[in-house]
This record gives C-alpha cells, structure tokens and sequence, in this order.
C-alpha cells in the first residue's frame, strides 16, 4: 500500500543541510516527492510505503544535521494523487515565501574541520581562500536579509557565482549543495587592505593582504579587521607600546581586551585550561571564554589590568586561521623567517567601535570612525546586515554561564513551557541591552546591543527591532518595560501606539528570567543582586530577596539603604559610597580613623557630600548589593574612581583568598539586612594589618553566608525549598559558585541564568513572560498600563 504524506519541520531547518539530509534519507528508502524552504520552515511531500515513510520519519528526527534544531514535526496524512504515485523520483524543491510565523534562524558558526582542510590544501581551488564556507559552517544571521534562507536574501546577493560554485551549489550530494554564502576566488568576495597613518610603513599592492597585516602586527602597528558581526582591533599583546596607543584611542584606560589564541595551546601557553573550558573554548560557536591567568604568563599586564583571569577565544573565521599561519612558499619568497619563526600566536582583539558606540560593521563609516583609532583597515566587500559583538561565557559550578550573548548564540531562541497567547516584545534594560520578541513558545532572545545611552547605539537597537520583528513576521500587541521613567528603553516602550504596556519591576525580570529559562512554575524565594534597579517607592534597588512568581512579587527583605552622594557620581566614585557607611557607623568623627582611607579622602569633597546628603540633594537611598561591594574595595584602597561599570567589585574578587574560610557577619532583622557589621570586622582586620586577600574572601563568603540564612528564614517563613539566583553581581564567580554549594548544603534547589545573561542582558526574558501571565490573567483591554502592586518594606 502506497501513502502519500506531509511533513512540515519546524526550528533551524534552513542553511544547515537540512534539505540534502532529507534527500540522502528518501532516495536511500527508495520514497518518493519533494522538500523546500518555506518561511515557516522546511516542508517535505513524501510518499512511499508504508513501513518506509515510518522508517523515515523515525530517522529525520533522530540524526539532523550538526546545525539543525528540530522544534516540532508534524505528519499530515494526504490523499494519493493520480496513479499509483505522484512523483517519480525525490528532488529539492524551489524555495516559498510566505506571511505568518517563521522559521528559527541558525547563528554564525565556525569553519568546520571540512573547510579547513580544504583552506590549507595547496591542491584545493579554495587554498587560502578567506571565505571558505559550507552547510555546516560560516556566515548565517549576520549575513540574512529576510526569509526564506536563500542567496537572494542575502548579503551575498550581488556575487554570480562562477561555473564550478553553481555546479556545487546545485548538487544535493554536494557539501555545499544550497550553501548561500558559497564562494571561491573566481566570484567570491575579495579582501583589501588599506594605512590610515601617514606614520606607517606603506603598503606593497604586490604582498598578500594577511601576509601584510601579520607583519604589520608583529612591527606593533594597530589594524582594523573587519570579522562576521563587525570589526575588530588587534595589537601584539605583548607590546606595551602598541597597548598604550590602542587605550588611549579609544579612550578605554583598563577595561580588559578580549585575546585570540591560534589554539588551543597557544591559549593553554597563557591561562590554565581544564576539558570543560578546552570544549567551551572549540566550540563552533567559539565565545570569548574567561579563563584563570597563569602567573607569569608571556602578555602585557595592560591588556588586562589588576586581573587574574584572561577573556580568550579561537578563531572563528577562515581569514583569522590564515592571520595565524603563513604561506612558506609566498612568504619565503618575501624573505621571511622560515621553519614556523615570527608566526602570530595570540592577539589582541577587541572590538572596533569609538568611545561608548557601538561596534562598526557598515564599510562606509569604517574610515571616518576606525581611521583615527588604527593604523592600518583589513576588510572585505562581502556586507554586514546584523552587527554583532562577540559572545562572552564562562564555567562556573561545571556549567557554561554566558555574559554576553550575542555571535554564535543569537538568534537562536529560547523554548519556554508556557505559550505568549499574544506577540510580546520586552524592551529591556538600558545597560547591557537586549530585547526579545515572545511568540508561541518561543523568546527570541536579540543579539548584544550594549548600554543605551548615545544616539549611535539607540539607531542600533531601533534597527534590530525592526529586522528582528520583520524576520520572523512578529507584530507585537504587548510591549514590557522597565519601571525606570528615564530610560531610553522605557521611552520607546511609551511611544509605541496601538500596544498594551506592562512596566515590570526590574528584579523582578531577573528572577522571572531564571523561572523561563528553567521552566519553573510557582513562587521561588529570588536573590536578585546587582548595581542598579528602580523600586517602586521611589529609591534604588539592587540587594533584594523577593517571594516571586510571574505574576507577582514581595520584597521579603533588603539590604538597608545607604544614600548615594551625588547619584550616578557615587557610581563612578565608589570612595563616596565608603565614606557614607563610615559616616553612619562613627558620625563626623569618622574622618578621623587612623586608616589609609580616611587619610586620602579629600575633605573638602566630603564636606560637600555631606551637605547633599543632609538636604536630599541628588542623594537617592539604594539598596544595592552592586555598591555594597564597591564600598568594600573603596575602604580597602583597590578602587576609588572607576572607568567602566563593575570595574571595583571585578578588582576586589581578581583578589580574594582562594583558601580563606572565614566571613563577615551581617545583621539580620527581616525585612531588612544591616551591612554595618561587616564594615566594622573590615575596619578591625586593617587595624591588625590584615591582607587585602584574607579581607577579601572574608567579605565574599559573608555575603555567600548572609543568602544562606536568609533563605533559610523564608522557607521557614514561606514554606519555599526553591532559590533563584539573579542580577549582575552574580557574574562574580567566587560568589555564584559559593551560593550555589552552599544552598545546595542547606537542602535548597538552586537555579541559576545560564542560557542568558545574569546581568541586565538577561532582563528582557523575565519581562516578557511577566507580561505575557499577567495579560493573560487580566485578559484583553484596548490599551491599559499594568499598575504593579507596591509591596515595600522601606
């Protein structure tokens, strides 16, 4: 007996293969129809018998392609055509586009082992070629314009393929059957390399681009190297001149440089690289992994300052494998060092953006933004549609924890265990941002787009909206926000017509963030840590224990507010915060203390932040775990004035006592938690001359002991067993990994963010399924604001 069948396959279906595969897998079972791209996903007409279909379907689920994510396979049975079959053999179908839901989108990949066999085989027509790709590798959501996933729609529209490419790209046993990115030296795009500064060496138009640039490189010079989502700066991380030049440009003093090692060794030769880490760092989707220094390790100390860990990652293009190889034959010839001398090992390769904007990734605008910041511009004529940063993760409790997502991971989405009744976008955050568009069971988390706090980076976020809702067909009927008024995110958010708005608590999102990426239902006792937050009584979150669920919350208990003198100065003024905590403890006296600190305050200055703070001038109470730690490493002499967000607690943990048991005591009077113990046992471990390390850990793992008592409280309080732990104080290791041990010791489930970040990048998550249960709880209004419920213990 003959059946006729549709199946219709939904996830990342398109661009991975996952059309040859099914051809391979009918033509070997002797079925017979067709299987195309729709925008909705891939749809195979099949028919054969009926022990065959089965075998068939059994098989599609079990063995996709590498890239492919199955969401969902539907089977429709049909009526039987005309005849005894309908087709006569099996073959791939043209692409269809259509309205309605799309198909999921597979992120940029790197080239896999294939491809870079075929790169530095002398005999392969794609030898040296920088933009090797296949089925399985390469260029995916930054090159796509629109669905389905076919050349047309892509950047790659304007090459015509030559002869040999077509024959490749129509062949459905070919490893680039269908492969739109398909290119070789003959069509493909072309790499130029051009000096921006009069001071440098010129140019050889006779040297090979990447010999030029490994060169340049290794004389100290600064190069622009356009990448997937954007460009890049790289410097020799050994060359403290090249550094300098590079921080001072632009204008990033000590944030820390992301490296590229040529592999793994190269990166096991500077940090110490355990199996997780050594996989996390091979990954195809290759995110800059935070790793532990070695000590002495053969770098700068300027490319990551007062750090004991190192952000590295592997290439993930073919032009930086070829950065970090050489060509004997052409280089030889140029009179280069033989035998493997003067290769490039590790660089420095952070992204290429001026000051506070976002990265450049459009060819018009990599002169006039990235010419006074490097010596020389590698680039391409292949366009970039998506910018995109890249991703950064590290292993913490023997799981991979991203920090930022963004290549490599986005737009993958996020599969959640409830259903957004209605399209959701969830605007975010203002630092560290991303939003995410809710349809069906899906998040679709956005792609890193940074701190929203410049023009330039606000037109990024606007146009990655727009892409993203345009990509997969997404009208949104509720819009979630911040509570915060000023927010740029929030403003947005007011302005959309036609919508429902839900302002959402801040820490709220983070801990329903945790509760949607751990498919959790029912209350949680949430730890929601971090620097900033809006609370709705008007003073500023961020050292919260809440009783939360997605409909609600309840601020069981908070850290005991400290005014911040002069508001967003005490951010960038941590001694402000120190000399707050001082004030209350001793009074005017306290200037007076025989410590270091006290010595090097400027009174003058204390004088005016004390009057400011008398009068509620620009002094708003904060809650915030983010500040208590800022405090800390303030009063212990690490960091009185900051240069990038989160720059004096990063400073304080690179220096705690891996050893040290010890901890600080907290007062615990629920709802509130009085640090003011902990500053007294800091200020008599100076007294004794204790070292910062010992003082150090010992403020860690009070603070890893204040979590376990006062969840132990509300469980008794509550009836709660589960923790979820969020907020960007979290991206702090020693402390993610000690509450997590010592929950779990306490008889807690402990869950954490781990698919997205902790920090505000995470927060868009948590704020659309907030509005998605609550909208549904209040069912359908032409245009209401959700009031939240002010529960505070202020």
């Amino acid at each position: 007996m003959i059946e006729r069948q549709r199946i219709q396959v939904r996830g990342i279906v398109q661009g991975v293969g996952f059309r040859p595969f099914v051809y391979d897998l009918a033509t070997r079972a002797g079925l017979v129809g067709r299987v195309r791209n729709e925008a909705a996903g891939v749809t195979i007409e099949i028919e054969g018998e009926a022990a065959a279909l089965k075998a068939f379907t059994t098989a599609l689920a079990a063995g996709p392609p590498t890239l492919a994510v199955i969401e969902q396979i539907t089977v429709e049975s049909l009526p039987p055509g005309p005849g005894r079959r309908s087709w006569s053999d099996f073959s791939i179908a043209p692409s269809q586009s259509e309205g309605g839901r799309r198909t999921l989108i597979a992120p940029d990949i790197a080239p896999c082992d294939d491809c870079l066999r075929e790169l530095f085989d002398p005999t392969d027509r794609r030898y040296r070629y920088p933009f090797i790709n296949c089925t399985n590798c390469g260029p995916r959501f930054t090159i796509i314009c629109d669905l389905p996933y076919d050349r047309p729609s892509t950047t790659m529209a304007s090459f015509i393929m030559c002869p040999a490419c077509r024959r490749e790209y129509e062949d459905p046993a070919d490893r680039r059957y269908h492969a739109q990115p398909i290119a070789c030296p003959a069509c493909g795009p072309s790499l130029a390399l051009w000096r921006t500064s009069p001071d440098a060496p010129a140019i050889d138009p006779a040297e090979d681009p990447i010999a030029a640039v490994r060169r340049r490189l290794s004389e100290g010079w600064i190069v622009a190297i356009k990448g997937l989502g954007g460009y890049h700066l790289a410097c020799d991380p050994a060359n403290d001149v090249s550094l300098g030049r590079l921080r001072l440009a632009k204008r990033r003093y000590e944030k820390p440089f992301a490296l590229m090692a040529a592999d793994i060794e190269a990166a096991a030769g500077v940090c110490q690289i355990d199996e997780a880490e050594r996989a996390l760092l091979d990954d195809p989707r290759r995110p800059v992994v935070l790793l532990q220094r070695r000590p002495g390790a053969a770098i700068a100390e300027a490319v990551a300052p007062r750090q004991n860990t190192l952000g590295i990652m592997l290439p993930y293009t073919p032009l930086h494998h070829l950065l970090f190889s050489r060509d004997r034959s052409d280089e030889a010839a140029a009179g280069s060092p033989p035998d493997g001398a003067g290769l490039l090992r590790l660089l420095v390769m952070t992204s290429g953006n001026p000051h506070d904007e976002p990265i450049v990734y459009r060819d018009e605008d990599v002169f006039e933004q990235l010419a006074p910041l490097a010596d020389y511009i590698l680039t391409h004529d292949r366009p970039i549609r998506t910018r995109c940063d890249d991703s950064v993760s590290r292993l913490v409790d023997g799981r991979e924890r991203l920090i930022r997502r963004a290549r490599g991971y986005a737009p993958r989405p996020l599969r959640v265990d409830f259903e957004f009744r209605e399209p959701v976008l969830a605007v975010g955050g203002h630092l560290k941002n991303a939003f995410c568009l809710g349809q069906g069971r899906y998040a679709l988390m956005s792609h890193h787009i940074g701190d929203l706090q410049n023009l330039e980076t606000l037109t990024s976020w606007r146009e990655g909206i727009d892409h993203i809702k345009q990509l997969f067909a997404i009208t949104p009927r509720i819009v979630a926000h911040d509570l915060h008024p000023d927010y740029l995110s929030t403003r947005y958010a007011l302005d959309v017509a036609g919508v429902r708005r839900v302002p959402v608590q801040h820490h709220h999102a983070h801990i329903a963030s945790v509760l949607a990426e751990n498919h959790l239902r029912g209350a949680v006792i949430g730890v929601a840590f971090d620097g900033t937050g809006y609370g709705p009584d008007g003073t500023v979150w961020g050292g919260e224990f809440l009783v939360a669920d997605y409909h609600d919350y309840d601020r069981a208990a908070h850290l005991r507010p400290i005014h911040l003198a002069g508001g967003e100065q005490a951010i960038a003024q941590p001694w402000r915060l120190a000399a707050a905590w001082l004030d209350r403890l001793y009074g005017p006296e306290w200037i007076e203390q025989p410590l270091d600190f006290c010595r090097q305050v400027d009174r003058g200055a204390w004088a005016v932040m004390r009057q400011m703070i008398d009068r509620n001038i620009n002094s708003p109470l904060t809650s915030s775990m983010g500040r208590l730690f800022d405090a800390a490493a303030a009063l212990l002499g690490i960091r009185q004035l900051v240069t990038y967000e989160g720059q004096a607690a990063v400073e304080l943990e690179a220096l705690a006592d891996g050893a040290e048991s010890g901890a600080y005591p907290f007062a615990v009077d629920l709802p509130q938690i009085d640090p003011a113990p902990v500053f007294e046992s800091i200020l008599a471990d100076l007294r004794r001359g204790a070292p910062i390390s010992r003082i150090s850990a010992r403020f860690h793992n009070g603070v890893v002991g204040l979590i376990g008592t006062v969840c132990d409280r509300l469980r008794d309080e509550r009836g709660l067993n589960r923790v979820a732990l969020s907020g960007g104080v979290f991206q702090n290791a020693r402390l993610l990994a000690g509450a997590l041990t010592h929950l779990r010791a306490r008889g807690f489930e402990v869950f954490a963010n781990r698919l997205i970040p902790t920090n505000d990048g995470g927060l868009a998550l948590g704020q659309a399924a907030i509005a998605s249960f609550r909208e549904a709880r209040v069912g359908q209004a032409d245009d209401i604001d959700i009031q939240l419920k002010e529960r505070s213990c202020v």
